[in-house]
């Protein structure tokens, strides 16, 4: 049985998850804004969010795990029950309208330690690059349900994207590490997987 890694206060994660057997997620746009409020409610209080992509049947955050002191709760959080409060939350709602029964994700949820700005740099551009690489769209400012978007405007977000656009050393950059990156290159190469 493979031993999965508890989320640790403090430290950086992509995290991702699909639908159990690669089933739907998101089936209208009701669906990605409900998620999305949702995870408002369970993993904002508890991590912060430095990108995220919802597609059809899967999806991507690159967070970090706040440290136990600036989690402003009455009681201990668990960050891994927190995303399992989020995933049970969607799947109860989702079952619901869709007149459905039985789990909705893969279980356990993955996660991977950031271990390395590089890494953080790339997880960014892999994440906004899915859209392109899933042949949604062929570019992310393309594809509605993705934080690339968030990081071109000056609109009010709890995304952390001053320190997103800093990592990429200004917003030209950014854009312009995205464009490179979504042509021609395998996705998989950014993150060495």
């Amino acid at each position: 049985m493979q031993t999965i890694q508890p989320l640790e206060n403090g430290k950086y994660y992509h995290i991702y998850n699909r639908g159990i057997n690669s089933s739907i997620l998101f089936k209208e746009n009701g669906n990605y804004e409900y998620f999305l409020k949702l995870y408002d409610v369970h993993i904002e209080p508890i991590a912060e969010t430095y990108a995220w992509c919802l597609m059809k049947n899967h999806f991507h955050f690159l967070i970090r795990i706040k440290d136990a002191d600036e989690i402003k709760t009455e009681k201990k959080i668990q960050p891994s029950q927190s995303f399992s409060n989020l995933f049970n939350a969607y799947t109860k709602a989702f079952n619901k309208k869709y007149n459905r029964h039985g789990a909705l994700f893969e279980r356990p949820f993955r996660r991977k330690s950031i271990e390395s700005e590089n890494y953080f740099q790339n997880g960014i551009v892999y994440i906004h690059n899915n859209p392109v690489h899933h042949n949604y769209c062929e570019h992310p400012l393309d594809y509605p349900w993705s934080s690339y978007s968030t990081c071109l405007t000056n609109q009010p977000t709890k995304l952390k994207r001053k320190e997103v656009i800093e990592i990429f050393d200004d917003i030209e950059n950014f854009k312009y590490i995205h464009e490179i990156k979504s042509n021609g290159l395998p996705i998989e190469t950014f993150l060495g997987i």
